[in-house]
């Protein structure tokens, strides 16, 4: 059910989290005083003092002041520990995002991309980490989204006279094999996973049209992380073979959005989840499917 102004309905374990961020530091920060100035108070009013055992009332003071003035620090510190609301990381930081992820009950990642090596490395070994410790996770569902390498194409191709690209099936075709082998090892530990019992997962490839511009990963529909690829890098597989204009996705930067963000930032994500789903509901099925 949505809420006013069809907005999300919001749970009662999100209210009592919005309410303990609110209100969690100002009652620390009352106690913490508290404590300090009845401690201090205990040093000059001998019956205060008598009642609280004078000679540990001055330590728990002094404690009780330090503890107040690095309060702010160690909050500061935690969240700086925690994944960024927002910003900009780079792509070997997905690993830290997975892992996030996979703290849920139902775990939901979508992708789409160029190969998703950078993505599939982490995938792979969080689901062999499920065999032996589920952890939360009950269930898990990845879709992933490449290139159909099966078409002429630009962007991955050979690095023709002038800079001009040029067309490369057996270039392509490495490629869809590598593609091939990350959906069908992700496949098997998810059917694993599934037989065991524990844990239902479900991991599947499709194609979509064109060259391989956007990198985008979607994480429980709550963090989305947006970059571009530098489609005009360039590689050579051999030191006998030709360059090749190659995207190297472990170099390209991205955006993060989240969902409990501002105003902006839950437009985008919203605009991303909608996007991926509607791509994914046209994209084909690869042929080894």
């Amino acid at each position: 059910m949505s809420g006013a102004r069809g907005g999300p309905a919001v749970s009662g374990g999100e209210r009592l989290r919005r309410y303990q961020a609110r209100f969690e530091p100002l009652v620390t920060r009352a106690l913490l005083l508290g404590i300090f100035v009845v401690g201090l108070t205990a040093q000059f009013v001998k019956p205060v003092g008598d009642a609280l055992e004078g000679k540990a009332a001055l330590g728990g003071a002094l404690l009780s002041l330090v503890g107040y003035v690095l309060y702010d620090s160690v909050r500061e510190l935690a969240a700086s520990l925690r994944l960024p609301p927002q910003g900009r990381v780079q792509s070997r930081d997905l690993g830290s995002f997975v892992s996030e992820a996979f703290r849920a009950r139902e775990v939901e990642i979508r992708f789409l991309g160029y190969t998703g090596e950078t993505l599939y490395n982490e995938l792979y070994h969080r689901l062999e980490g499920l065999l032996d410790d589920p952890g939360p996770t009950r269930h898990v569902s990845v879709r992933v989204l490449i290139p159909d390498f099966g078409q002429q194409m630009t962007v991955p191709s050979r690095v023709g006279p002038d800079g001009a690209p040029m067309d490369d099936p057996d270039f392509r075709r490495r490629l869809e094999l590598k593609c091939q082998e990350y959906d069908q090892t992700l496949s098997v530990l998810a059917e694993r996973l599934t037989i065991v019992g524990r844990v239902t997962a479900e991991c599947e490839y499709r194609f979509y049209p064109g060259i391989p511009r956007d990198k985008i990963c979607i994480f429980n529909r709550e963090q989305v992380l947006h970059g571009l690829y530098d489609v005009v890098a360039r590689t050579v597989q051999r030191s006998s073979d030709p360059e090749f204009y190659d995207p190297k996705g472990y170099r390209t930067d991205l955006n993060v959005w989240v969902r409990d963000g501002n105003d902006d930032s839950k437009a985008v994500v919203d605009t991303w989840n909608k996007h991926l789903d509607d791509l994914w509901s046209l994209a084909a099925v690869p042929h080894w499917r």
